[in-house]
Formats: structure tokens, sequence, C-alpha cells
């Protein structure tokens, strides 16, 4: 057997292992979302505490005003929350828009803290610490500038938190609401649907396990207390946070009727640089806790971190490993002995791929169609292939970070102008919008 043969026999392996997990956890998040969907996610409380929503935003004047509409519009009591704009370091007219949006609304407790490149401008985990420092709240929800949650959301979010003292925090679903601006938005709507959102609820039915996702979720103040407030090293302060839950002994809960709409990249270099960003994140979260993986009385969470190394290091390293032999052999430079096994195993990961990503489409409305099972084939050879190119970059950025020392500052995902549409109507007015290099 040639090195090429050793090479294709692992990445067959490798890519099987990986969709063998994410058909089990599909079924898992199936199973879920049929129990779940039986009940309103409802659990009545005798008391409802008090929320501080925080959001943090950098440069996000053209998103906010319809996020803060829809923060207001919550059926949350109203004399139990307030709301938390960390307006942080923007050049943009952020300021003034929040500030109009306070005179209309002068019986409403909205909070605007307006940070400079001094106290603010050091990235998410920074914003969400400073917003802390202010806020009142027993329960801290945090939502991301571009969010419109529907009526329910923080309520429904809330409700489960209080109801188990072992829930260290309860997270929402979040939806693609310009989901036909681009191909690039329908991609991510699929992959969001299909694999964060499905692939979490699979988690939880089966391990009782979750990530918190940076937004649509709500956490107990008194751990925010006493972990010290957010990682400000970390990118992806969202899996930063929920390893650090975990090891205090709570649990994640999902709860998926809560939902959030949000916007998503609709250029492929915005998505580029935003996904670049998570990647590199999350490897210094794997970095950090991977030790964990041998150390029992980490419990459960030994099992995520695993999970983000198969993801990061298996999956890397087969894709890479596949592709290059498909390049090579194309080009006439490798022969695969196993060329007719391997091409069987290779059509067969392709069916299960598109069945098993329209079957965790079929619990969506309007999603499980003939469009979709197209979308699903060409992502495959394009969207997914992104991964790679993705995660290679974020290494390379990483690597030279620690080299240079480099401070963690905002990576700003541009965003596009709606119209005022509902959340949820997906009818985007695509305009570009420059602005200046941050």
């Amino acid at each position: 057997m040639t090195l090429i043969d050793i090479l294709s026999l692992y990445a067959i392996i490798a890519i099987w292992g990986l969709m063998l997990i994410n058909v089990v956890l599909s079924i898992g998040g199936f199973l879920y979302y049929i129990r779940v969907n039986r009940t309103d996610g409802h659990i009545k409380l005798k008391e409802y505490p008090m929320v501080s929503i925080m959001v943090p935003a950098h440069n996000e004047s053209i998103v906010i005003r319809k996020t803060v509409q829809a923060l207001l519009a919550l059926d949350y009591p109203k004399d139990k929350y307030e709301i938390i704009v960390i307006n942080d370091n923007s050049s943009d007219d952020s300021a003034e828009v929040l500030k109009k949006i306070q005179e209309k609304n002068p019986d409403r407790k909205l909070i605007v803290i307006n940070t400079d490149n001094v106290s603010g401008g050091k990235g998410k985990s920074n914003a969400l610490n400073i917003g802390f420092s202010v806020s009142s709240g027993s329960v801290i929800a945090i939502y991301d500038a571009d969010n419109t949650p529907e009526p329910n959301a923080l309520t429904l979010l809330v409700e489960n938190l209080m109801s188990d003292d072992k829930l260290g925090a309860v997270i929402g679903k979040f939806r693609t609401r310009n989901r036909n601006a681009s191909l690039m938005t329908r991609f991510v709507n699929i992959e969001t649907l299909a694999y964060q959102c499905m692939n979490q609820a699979g988690r939880w039915f089966f391990f009782k396990l979750c990530t918190i996702p940076g937004t649509n979720f709500v956490i107990r103040r008194s751990i925010i207390e006493r972990i010290g407030g957010w990682d400000t090293k970390a990118l992806s302060e969202d899996t930063e946070i929920s390893f650090r839950i975990y090891r205090m002994g709570y649990k994640i809960k999902l709860m998926p009727l809560s939902v959030t709409w949000e916007q998503e990249p609709q250029l492929l270099r915005i998505w580029l640089k935003q996904r670049t960003r998570w990647a590199k994140g999350n490897i210094y979260v794997l970095k950090e806790n991977f030790k964990y993986v041998f150390d029992r009385k980490a419990g459960a969470m030994r099992l995520d971190v695993l999970y983000y190394g198969l993801v990061y290091i298996l999956m890397l390293s087969s894709l890479v490993c596949s592709d290059l032999i498909f390049i090579l052999s194309v080009l006439g430079f490798a022969h695969v002995t196993l060329g007719g096994f391997s091409s069987v195993l290779w059509l067969m990961a392709i069916l299960v791929f598109v069945l098993n990503v329209l079957i965790t489409l079929a619990v969506e409305k309007n999603e499980f169609n003939m469009e979709s099972a197209l979308l699903i084939l060409l992502m495959l050879f394009t969207y997914s292939k992104l991964w790679v190119v993705v995660v290679l970059n974020a290494l390379i950025q990483s690597a030279n970070d620690a080299i240079f020392k480099r401070e963690i500052k905002w990576y700003k995902t541009e965003r596009s102008i709606e119209n005022n549409r509902e959340p949820g109507e997906n009818a985007n007015v695509h305009v570009r919008v420059k602005r200046k290099k941050e």
C-alpha cells in the first residue's frame, strides 16, 4: 500500500467517522425538537427576576435601531428588565441613533454606554465586562447588535433557567433573517439550522451539553461574578465561558422555541473575515482547555472539548488529505490503488451528507424542499471547502498574534441596509455600505 493509499484511507475513515457523529447528533436533535414542539416551552414562575440585557455594539448604526426596538417590544415584564447598549468606540452615528431612541422611550430603562479607544475598542469580551459593571439584574441576557428576538424569546429563556438550579445558562436558537439576500446567506442559513442548531439539540438530548452561541442566551449573574467576567483574550468568548460554566458543575440547556433573527454576511470576503475570527477564538479555547480531556474532575465537559478537537484537528487534516490527493490525481502525479472502493465510499458519503441535512431541515417551516437539496449538494463542493481556508488562515493569524503579541480588538462584521419588514420575512435591500478601515 502506497503513502497515497494510506492518506486516502485515513481521509475516508476520518470523514465517515465525523459524519456518523453528526448523523447521531442530528437524530438526537430531531427527537428533542419533536419533544419540545409538543409544548409551548413556558414554565410559569411565581416571580420573575430582574434581567439585564446587554448589547455590545461597534459601528452598528445600520442595525442597532431595529435591535433595540425588538428588545423594547419583548413580552417580559417591562419593570423587570433593563437594556444596556455598550456603544464601544464607534466612529459612526450610533450614539445619535441610540440617544433618539432613549428620548422616544423616557419611561423605559435604556442605558447607553459610549466608550472611547482608551476604555473600549478591545473586543466583545471587554465590552461585556463594561456593561456588566453597571448592570443590576440577577440574570444577564446577551444579544448581538444585529439581532431581532421574537417577543417571547427572553421569557422562555428566563423561565427555563429559573426552573432548574442545576442550569447555569439557557440558550435559544438564532435564524437568518436575510437568508434570501445572496447565495452566501442561503448557505449560512442551511449551515445554521443543520449544524449549529441541530447539533446543539443533539448534544443536549444525549449528553446534557450545549455551548453558548454568543447571542440569545441568559446566564446567572452569580456565575459571572464567580469567574471574574469575560476573558478579554478570547475572541470566541461564548465558547470560552461555556467551558468555565461546565467546570463549575452547571449545565447549559437549549430552548429552541426561543428564537432571534440575525443578519448574516452576504459577501464572501465578509464571511471569511467573520469565520476566521470565530475559528481563531475556538482554537484559543481548545488550546486552553484541551488538558481537561484527561481530567476526570472536568466531568461531561471533556466530551465537548473532545468534540471541538475532532472538528479542528481530525476534520481539517482529513479534508486537506482528500483535497490534496484529488488534485494530485487530476494532475497525474498520484494514483490511488483503492480507486474503485474509495469512489463508492465517497459517493455514499455525499448521499448521507445530503440526506442528513435535509432531514434536519424538515423540522423548520418552508425549509424542506427540492431547492434545499440542490443547495446542499452545491455547498458540499463550495461552501464546505472554504472551511479549510478559514481554519488554515486562523492558525496562521493565531501564530502571528502570539509571536508579535498583538492586542485583541474588534473584528467588525460589515452590515447591509435592510428594509422595515418584520423579522423572518427575509427581504433585504442589497445596499453596500462603505466604511473607513478600522
